[in-house]
């Protein structure tokens, strides 16, 4: 047994998904098979904090494999779709395929359920394990009490919020469950949110800034209370713990790595491989680690990060003006030596368009304000285009072909599909991460830390928090920080919208921040403080029927929610007549919310799980109870 199944001997489980996996009173009974047994692992701080470890160590898991986890918040957003055209079953025509009972567990339909739903369940209940185990544990003093109780209230608000902006109200679980439970009730997420702001002021006064790389560190949970606050509209409170987060991380302005000499520019100094190790970097402030040579094997997961985000230029669609397939992924290596051809694989990835970029992301957030900015499309070293890859196929050479070591064009007959899945530019420095024990295969993405927070996002959520206070001086300032390090023009007060602010989100955080939750934070936001929308015309919108009428699906009129109308002006896609050969991209109202899982709603018999409006089932739904800021919810 590896040393990390000391969690599959622990009896407690979360929600029915783990629930009613053939529960029993002897499976119950935790049998000791190595010396890792919660006897012996929560008798002490570093104990504790190991096991807090795995749910650390969890985070950077919806962000690596194949179609990620984390793909879900982009394809529900306005930067891009799911790319996969070639297969019926990837997300694209929402009002078909988002449904309550349908699977959504692997890569060719999205992780949605198992990464987004399952797993934040999962790591919710081994923290509430450490959380339960403390009053057992001897500490050397109530500091040291007090940083274990911090990181697991973060770990446990991590995972709360990601499901009360993704899925809405959902039961909150605050103890270990020792036994087969079918009694959970769905909680107001309002006060999941108000619990979440006592526990994260808490973790923010004792959770030290320095630990090692991949644990949670004090700013850390200054974001994410920050987010919290901005939820809630506490303004004030966030700008004070923002302005004490950036004071701590400056943004990295200088070049630096061990191997800037080999980037073009500080934009590829930061999201290198070796940034983030470095340990110099002050603009980190959470890491997902992923560790090659962890002689386990748990510590070495690969990003694919390239296969997710890169055009699948190799499926022999993409052709010369000849006719002939361009590119392979073994080139001539003499005429890559000679520089007469490129090794597209290694130089770019073996892309296969898991996601597929928006003519928002790719053009529209890119103005002659950002000519010069180094993270943008205007810069040929940071951004690439098909049109900048080289024809390398060495069947053409053999042919005595003329496109043999030219440019792409592309074909005047690629259809739809191919032209979604195969044609189109990418930030090239963002999505980069070298494979080199891929050797002459595949380069999908290999082995990374990541960024979790960094402080450039801190930056644009206190530009946002200026925003809803109506200081757009302030809010041009924030934005300007990042803006200037990137080499954009700067902003003034006249420029600052909501559009703005997402906007430069957009540019500064693709691929790290959680999109789709972005877009639902603000859209509860725009509900909770009645601000008018300038950007729709000063668009009130209000709580009720936040996702729609109650009980209507598959809604498509605008008022409802920031979120639907935000994508629907800014995603060229969805609710456009766009099809491929399997689908029509789709899109309503109430997918702001994601559905819950009919499998946790039937199998929870003695307590009631609602499913969320325009879903069915929805017509079934009862008040959410309440959850106290304070004090034990749950009966043990």
């Amino acid at each position: 047994m590896k040393k990390n199944r000391i969690f599959k001997t622990i009896s407690g489980v979360a929600l029915c998904t783990v629930l009613l996996t053939g529960c029993s009173e002897s499976w119950l009974e935790p049998k000791p098979l190595s010396f890792l047994t919660p006897e012996n692992a929560y008798v002490d701080a570093d104990g504790l904090l190991t096991s807090l470890a795995a749910a650390e160590r969890s985070m950077r898991h919806e962000y690596f494999g194949n179609g990620s986890g984390y793909t879900c918040e982009l394809i529900f957003s306005d930067l891009c779709i799911s790319g996969t055209t070639d297969k019926a079953g990837p997300l694209q025509d929402m009002d078909r395929q988002l449904m309550p009972d349908a699977n959504f567990n692997n890569a060719e339909n999205s992780y949605l359920t198992s990464h987004n739903w399952d797993e934040n369940w999962n790591q919710i209940k081994y923290t509430n394990v450490v959380l339960s185990r403390m009053k057992d544990t001897k500490f050397v003093n109530e500091a040291e009490k007090n940083k274990v109780l911090g990181t697991g209230y973060f770990q446990r608000c991590y995972r709360y919020w990601r499901l009360i902006n993704q899925f809405g109200d959902v039961p909150f679980i605050d103890v270990e469950v020792t036994y087969p439970r079918y009694d959970f009730n769905t909680c107001d997420r309002w006060s999941i949110l108000r619990r979440m702001k006592k526990e994260l002021e808490f973790a923010y006064q004792w959770v030290t800034e320095q630990v090692d790389r991949g644990h949670t560190t004090k700013s850390a949970c200054g974001v994410l209370l920050m987010k919290v606050y901005m939820s809630l509209g506490e303004f004030d409170n966030a700008i004070k713990v923002g302005n004490e987060i950036v004071a701590k991380h400056p943004l990295m302005v200088n070049r630096f790595t061990s191997t800037k000499n080999n980037h073009p520019n500080l934009m590829f100094d930061l999201h290198s491989v070796e940034a983030k190790s470095d340990p110099t970097n002050t603009e980190g402030i959470l890491y997902g680690v992923s560790e090659p040579n962890n002689a386990s094997g748990t510590g070495s997961a690969k990003t694919e990060i390239m296969a997710n985000c890169v055009p699948m230029w190799n499926n022999n669609v993409v052709k010369t003006p000849s006719g002939k397939t361009g590119f392979a992924v073994t080139p001539d290596s003499k005429d890559v030596a000679a520089g007469i051809v490129e090794d597209v694989n290694k130089t770019y990835g073996r892309g296969i368009a898991r996601v597929r970029p928006t003519n928002y992301f790719q053009y529209t957030i890119w103005t002659e304000k950002e000519k010069n900015d180094l993270r943008g499309r205007y810069n040929h070293d940071s951004w690439r285009r098909m049109e900048d890859l080289i024809y390398n196929d060495p069947a053409l050479k053999k042919a005595n072909d003329p496109w043999y070591g030219k440019k792409a064009v592309k074909p005047v007959n690629m259809s739809c599909g191919d032209s979604i899945r195969c044609w189109f530019s990418w930030p090239h420095y963002k999505v980069y991460i070298p494979d080199p024990t891929a050797g002459s295969g595949q380069w999908k993405g290999g082995s990374s830390p990541i960024y979790l927070m960094r402080s450039a996002e801190v930056y644009l959520m206190l530009a946002e928090c200026y925003y809803w206070k109506d200081n757009l001086g302030e809010a041009a300032n924030m934005l300007n920080v990042v803006r200037k390090r990137a080499g954009a023009d700067l902003l003034t007060a006249q420029d600052i919208n909501i559009g703005e602010i997402l906007n430069e989100r957009a540019r500064e955080l693709y691929y790290e921040e959680h999109r789709h939750i972005t877009l639902v934070r603000i859209a509860y936001t725009y509900a909770l403080t009645g601000k008018p929308c300038e950007i729709f015309d000063g668009r009130i919108y209000k709580m009720e029927n936040l996702c729609g009428p109650k009980g209507a699906s598959n809604l498509k009129d605008a008022g409802y929610n920031f979120w639907f109308d935000w994508i629907s002006q800014h995603n060229n896609f969805y609710n456009k007549g766009v099809k491929n050969r399997f689908a029509e991209y789709t899109m309503s109202v109430h997918h702001m919310l994601w559905p819950i899982p009919n499998k946790d709603i039937r199998a929870n018999t003695n307590g009631h799980i609602n499913q969320n409006n325009g879903y069915l089932g929805c017509e079934n739904n009862v008040t959410p109870l309440q959850v106290p800021e304070e004090g034990q919810f749950m009966k043990d």
